[in-house]
């Protein structure tokens, strides 16, 4: 089943220009400046020297003035992606739909300027419109200068505008859209023409990709690791477009074998192992130290249980890549999956670890006012009801859990968390730390043998490097066998284990590099090595802190799970505000302990509407393939979403086309329907649906 045509709406202040009806929204958000107009653009035109991402959203300006012959002048904005940049036209259709307003009658917009940020050539792309009357396009750079938009330019800028689309997405939870406020996100790829357009200037600025710098977890930016391949493989994965990609991924290949990598995945993602397999094994006898290839081929043998053949291409990528994270993470993913809970440690502490830098975001003057008015299609009681409203109090949230260190981890230290937490719920903490002593040299001992060995010894400068992970497995191979097995449970949020007395031990210090690089001695060729510890490491500080954090995390939940236990045991009720639950749920889902983050996430819930807990229970009905539960949960989400302006959201679109995928669309479209919800909030849903028809997913016309 092939989706109608979308309507075109002509502006008609400017015969000519067509922009998608979907653009058309009654209610706009709006951020005012009073008095000084075009602060907003100068204070943009100010941050383009700063800018190292793909840029900040997309800014519209408008300048109003009233109708009764005024020459007051009032300025107003609003930051959006996924617009079409191909051109100075399709960006002025889109201001000329935000000439009319219903809600303010007594003004008329003379003006308006629409800024879309070109990262590949660090200019600032802008129309400016004159209504009625002109249009002028230019470009502004770093130092302020206008310049000439070219075609070129305007390629670029396109290709940028669907990149931001996808890297300002909200997932779901909420937590991209409180970030920005004033954001309208659209879908920047609703066709099948529009996907040709979008894959053909990829496939022709493919490899100026580096450019664009790449995901924080990426040191150096390269061919196939970026953020222009990282859209392109989100939108394969959301769209489940497999073809084009298989397709553009072909082309670009015989240009450049390092492209097999990407190739690869995305045969992988279609389940085209076998072809997959095939490729990685010949691309790698043309280049047998591509370290994305490698990884590739690790993570593939993971999945499949393959233990020693992921360790051997881990390892390999691990060589290849020294100063990379992914390659060191990796390998300390597939010892966490083999149980080698020292090895795993060990390659934990070797992993560079990178400053995060966070996406561009707009850099605006304090607004004199803002205006949110709600889309009346996403009017739905139990998402509104039991909201704070404007000047009540916040929820009282307990200090403790606001101090949580973990919460705002990002980058390459919430990969290295998640790993470290995987290890704790495996094995417990008490046998986490005695890993722990038995490879890292602590404090204590240290301190011991610093009294009978006055002058350090030089092997205890244990730098890592690129042969790291195997001489720690040389030298661990005899002993490793003693730490598997020996498995205890942390308080697992059973109530009559937290009751029992269960308590988490604080945990010792262990010595970082630079304490022992700090000391002036010279060393002494007589002391070869400190007797105690000669095969251990040092702790790199960052790891050490990641222990404390995740001491604190363990703590704060035993006693949330012990005074649960109590409340029970008295029979009585065990009280928190909504957002504590949301922040317990996010505890326990860090510590992995999924039954207890869907508890807390369920009295969240209780209270009032919560986009981050309703999108936790969303994993609780995948898991049980419970499909009205799942679709329950996407139709408040995506009325959520539309309530904030975000009508396109990749990871939403992705769930609903695996459904339609799994149940078939009208099977899935009744049971929207029949959702005893308002029809326009039904229909939001509807469109996501209607999208996976239009690219033809599987089970579309079924």
């Amino acid at each position: 089943m092939v989706a109608p045509a979308v309507p075109e709406y002509v502006a008609p202040e400017t015969p000519g220009l067509r922009v998608p009806r979907r653009y058309m929204r009654l209610a706009i958000v709006w951020i005012h400046e009073e008095d000084d107009i075009y602060v907003a653009v100068d204070a943009r035109s100010d941050s383009l020297q700063s800018l190292r991402e793909l840029g900040p959203p997309d800014l519209v300006y408008l300048v109003k003035q009233p109708k009764a012959n005024s020459t007051r002048q009032t300025g107003v904005y609003h930051h959006v992606t996924g617009i079409d940049a191909s051109s100075s036209a399709s960006l002025a259709a889109y201001v000329n739909t935000l000439t009319f307003s219903p809600l303010d009658k007594t003004h008329k917009v003379v003006s308006g300027i629409y800024c879309c940020y070109n990262a590949f050539s660090h200019l600032d792309m802008r129309v400016e419109v004159k209504i009625p009357g002109s249009l002028e396009s230019y470009c502004i750079d770093e130092r302020g200068d206008k310049r000439v938009a070219t075609e070129a330019l305007w390629l670029e800028t396109f290709l940028c505008a669907v990149l931001r689309a996808y890297h300002y997405a909200d997932n779901g939870s909420g937590d991209d859209i409180k970030k920005i406020v004033g954001v309208r996100r659209f879908n920047p790829v609703t066709n099948t023409e529009m996907e040709h357009k979008f894959l053909d200037a990829a496939e022709k600025l493919f490899f100026l990709g580096r450019q664009l710098s790449s995901d924080p977890e990426t040191q150096v930016p390269n061919t196939v690791t970026n953020h222009l391949t990282s859209g392109i493989l989100k939108y394969i994965y959301t769209t489940g477009r497999y073809t084009s990609g298989i397709n553009l991924f072909e082309k670009l290949r015989t240009r450049d074998v390092e492209v097999s990598s990407l190739l690869a995945r995305v045969q992988l993602m279609a389940d085209e192992e076998v072809q997959a397999v095939r490729l990685m094994y010949d691309a790698l006898q043309d280049v047998p130290m591509e370290y994305s290839l490698l990884d590739c081929q690790a993570s593939f043998c993971q999945d499949k249980g393959e233990g020693e053949m992921a360790l051997e291409c881990a390892k390999r990528a691990v060589t290849a890549a020294p100063s990379e994270f992914s390659t060191w993470a990796r390998l300390a993913e597939v010892y966490v999956s083999m149980e080698r809970w020292d090895l795993a440690l060990l390659t934990l502490n070797s992993c560079p670890m990178f400053t995060y830098q966070d996406k561009d975001t707009p850099r605006m003057p304090q607004p004199s006012r803002i205006m949110l008015p709600i889309l009346s299609e996403s009017i739905l009681d139990e998402i509104d009801e039991g909201q704070p409203k404007q000047g009540d109090p916040h929820d009282y949230v307990h200090p403790t859990l606001r101090k949580l260190h973990a919460a705002s981890y990002q980058g390459t230290f919430l990969k290295a968390y998640n790993l470290l937490t995987k290890i704790a719920a495996a094995i417990g903490w008490d046998q986490l730390l005695k890993v722990r002593s038995e490879v890292f040299v602590m404090e204590e001992e240290y301190r011991v043998e610093r009294q009978h060995v006055p002058k350090p010894a030089q092997s205890l400068d244990a730098e890592t490097n690129g042969e790291a992970a195997e001489d720690v497995e040389a030298e661990n191979e005899d002993d490793s066998g003693s730490v598997k097995g020996t498995v205890e449970n942390t308080p697992n949020g059973d109530g009559n284990e937290a009751s029992n007395g269960n308590s988490i031990e604080r945990p010792e210090q262990t010595v970082a590099s630079e304490v022992v690089k700090s000391g002036n001695e010279d060393p002494d060729p007589s002391h070869s090595a400190y007797t105690q510890f000669q095969n251990k490491r040092l702790c790199e500080r960052w790891l050490d802190n990641l222990f404390m954090v995740l001491y604190e995390d363990l703590r704060v939940y035993t006693i949330w799970r012990t005074e649960m236990a109590q409340s029970r045991q008295q029979a009585t009720e065990y009280k928190k505000s909504a957002t504590e639950w949301e922040i317990l749920g996010e505890l326990a889902e860090r510590l992995h302990h999924f039954d207890e983050s869907i508890e807390a996430y369920q009295n969240c819930l209780a209270t009032r509407f919560s986009p981050k807990a309703t999108r936790g229970l969303l994993k609780l009905y995948e898991q049980r393939n419970d499909t009205r539960g799942m679709l329950g949960a996407l139709i408040r989400l995506i009325a959520w979403q539309y309530r904030w302006y975000s009508e396109f959201s990749p990871d939403l679109l992705y769930l609903v086309r695996k459904l339609i995928e799994d149940e078939g669309a009208v099977k899935v479209r009744s049971i929207v329907q029949a959702t005893n919800l308002p029809q326009p909030v039904l229909d939001l849903t509807h469109q996501y649906c209607q999208l996976c028809a239009t690219f033809r997913s599987s089970g579309s016309d079924t």
